[in-house]
């Protein structure tokens, strides 16, 4: 099938963001984030989020929609996404939606129904209170009998999860593995040209991490960290679970130097950009794009630029 949007995907500052802005300058595209803590007010510095001069003029969407205190997921993110994407596609320009979250780049594409959620129900506190009365493992024993296989699949130490899983069947009467099967036998929303990038070298993606990290301390991660814990964001959050502010909250609270905690984020970062390799690499119909040493924008740019209109989609 012809394609309808373009993917720009890869490992950790591999240079999703600074293609995806040329290209949608060359085919009259707007870019939409699929990045996980990008989505977060707040978090700047840290996520890498774009700049005004790094978008050069291009809508950009999918950034700071959530507060840093809330926990952001991806069936949100899948609801306030199409929306966005379908409204491009309605305007007539191409979507190009750049990030590296493997999970929601996939549930985008499949435009994925998830089962659904009341926040103001009340059901998720009284839940929650249960736990706190009866303990977790009580939960886990009523999950076990209503679906067997939503616990077989998750930890048993994963709280929200389970708690979700739970409320997901009280709320709905089906559970969430049936709700899961259901959108899966669905086809997919969209049909996608992926453009997946890497350098052609392991050290070369190593060295632009570490870069990239000694960039970011440079602007002051540190007091965006320090920020964002006096303003009232607990380190349990899910946003400070994210690389570069779990590591630096840790060092600030044992009272070590912000640059220790500064080599464990270049440590943790490869190690993610090992995750989003595996990943990304399932995807047998992606187009690779391997940067030099030094990555030449307007190399990729023009590859990118070739490939997309001989798939027709400009």
């Amino acid at each position: 099938m012809k394609p309808d949007i373009l993917i720009i995907c890869g490992p950790t500052a591999s240079g999703k963001t600074a293609l995806a802005a040329e290209l949608a300058l060359r085919l009259d595209g707007e870019v939409v984030s699929a990045d996980s803590m990008q989505v977060y007010r707040g978090m700047d510095i840290g996520t890498a989020k774009p700049t005004q001069g790094e978008m050069r003029g291009v809508p950009h969407h999918m950034l700071d929609v959530a507060d840093p205190r809330e926990n952001y997921s991806v069936a949100r993110y899948v609801a306030q996404a199409v929306p966005i994407v379908d409204g491009i596609l309605a305007r007539g320009k191409l979507p190009i939606v750049a990030g590296g979250t493997g999970l929601y780049l996939d549930n985008l594409v499949a435009g994925r129904q998830f089962a659904p959620f009341a926040p103001d129900s009340g059901l998720r506190e009284r839940l929650q209170e249960r736990v706190r009365t009866e303990g977790l493992p009580a939960l886990r024993r009523e999950l076990e009998r209503a679906d067997p296989e939503a616990a077989g699949r998750i930890h048993p130490n994963d709280e929200k999860r389970t708690l979700r899983a739970l409320e997901v069947y009280l709320a709905t009467g089906k559970t969430i593995t049936q709700h899961d099967r259901d959108s899966r036998a669905l086809p997919n929303r969209y049909t996608p040209l992926t453009i997946a990038l890497n350098f052609g070298e392991r050290p070369w993606l190593w060295e632009r991490i570490d870069r990239r990290v000694d960039h970011m301390m440079a602007q002051g991660l540190e007091g965006e960290v320090r920020g964002l814990l006096a303003s009232g964001v607990s380190r349990e959050c899910t946003a400070m679970q994210a690389i570069g502010y779990k590591e630096i909250a840790a060092a600030i609270a044992e009272g070590r130097p912000a640059a220790e905690g500064a080599e464990e984020v270049k440590l943790r970062s490869r190690q993610y950009a090992k995750r989003q390799l595996t990943w990304f690499r399932r995807n047998k119909q992606a187009y690779w794009f391997n940067w030099e040493k030094i990555p030449d924008l307007s190399a990729a740019a023009v590859f990118s630029t070739e490939l997309a209109r001989g798939c027709g989609l400009r």
